[in-house]
């Protein structure tokens, strides 16, 4: 027998090819049933409700609830109340984040604790602090009455779009401020040095060094914000604020009050396909012009 043939490799059998090849599928199974169990069936479940009319199935649920002007409404009310929070929360955060990294102070880093404390607490206690603060007999109306003897509240915007708005930047602020100091602390000292020896401003350094480096961050950050206040719902509950109707605060009527499922089921149908859009957007423009430019 020649050297070629005992130094040939052993060819694997065609046996146990296809077995390996069915293992990564094997062990994506579990998990995907899984996502499906828990995602999937309910919204299959909701989109299945919503086409249920006293005659069987069909669209006129739909074309009722889609049609009517408290849906127009709720729709404009959810998507300006979360733009409008979204931008509060990115301005203010991007503030804070700015201060707690480089503008040194007694007691940054209790105050950066405190920050990270409010992502632990429901939102409903937010709106209870501002009642207690805000509200037609909280203490700052009291206070403005003793110093100037008003006898009708001075302050009232706690139950209007405004007081809503307010509430949610307060109470999702630190979900822009935790990404953007991590994208603060991964800056160079170097650069910042460097820019300043050359004369630069420190304002001219916070636009052209500082702010660049940040924008992955605030894009993160804003796009959770901008999801989770699309979807709030205890803010404008506990607020009080009858004429702030939005999506999620007519689900619920629709759903719990009036027991008017397969309406409720349309307009939850509707608030997932804005979340979903969203979200599919954000990760567009992520990939698309945030993530490249870094792998270049």
């Amino acid at each position: 027998m020649s050297a070629a043939v005992l130094d040939r490799p052993e060819v694997p059998s065609n046996d146990s090819a296809p077995r390996r090849s069915w293992l990564p599928i094997l062990w994506t199974l579990p998990p995907v049933l899984v996502v499906l169990g828990i995602a999937g069936y309910p919204i299959l479940r909701v989109l299945t409700e919503s086409t249920q009319t006293p005659s069987g199935r069909g669209t006129e649920v739909w074309t009722s609830v889609l049609g009517s002007e408290t849906f127009r409404d709720a729709l404009w009310r959810t998507v300006s109340i979360a733009v409008c929070a979204t931008a509060g929360c990115l301005v203010l955060g991007t503030f804070l984040a700015i201060v707690l990294a480089f503008v040194p102070f007694p007691g940054s880093g209790p105050v950066g604790r405190l920050i990270d404390t409010i992502l632990t607490l429901p939102s409903f206690l937010i709106t209870l602090a501002f009642t207690f603060l805000y509200g037609t007999a909280g203490a700052v109306n009291a206070l403005i009455a003793e110093l100037t003897g008003a006898t009708t509240p001075v302050i009232d915007f706690l139950t209007t779009p405004l007081g809503v708005i307010l509430a949610e930047i307060t109470y999702f602020t630190p979900f822009v401020v935790r990404p953007v100091l991590a994208a603060f602390a991964q800056l160079p000292r170097e650069q910042l040095d460097v820019a300043a020896s050359l004369g630069a401003s420190p304002w001219r350094v916070l636009r052209q060094v500082v702010l660049p480096e940040a924008w992955p961050a605030l894009a993160a950050g804003g796009s959770l914000v901008l999801l989770l206040t699309l979807n709030e719902f205890g803010i404008v509950l506990f607020t009080g604020a009858k004429g702030v109707i939005t999506l999620p605060a007519l689900i619920y009527t629709r759903g719990i009050v009036t027991f008017d499922l397969p309406g409720a089921a349309v307009l939850a149908s509707v608030q997932v396909l804005l979340s979903l859009s969203l979200y599919l957007g954000y990760r567009f423009v992520f990939a698309r012009f945030i993530a490249r430019p870094k792998e270049q």
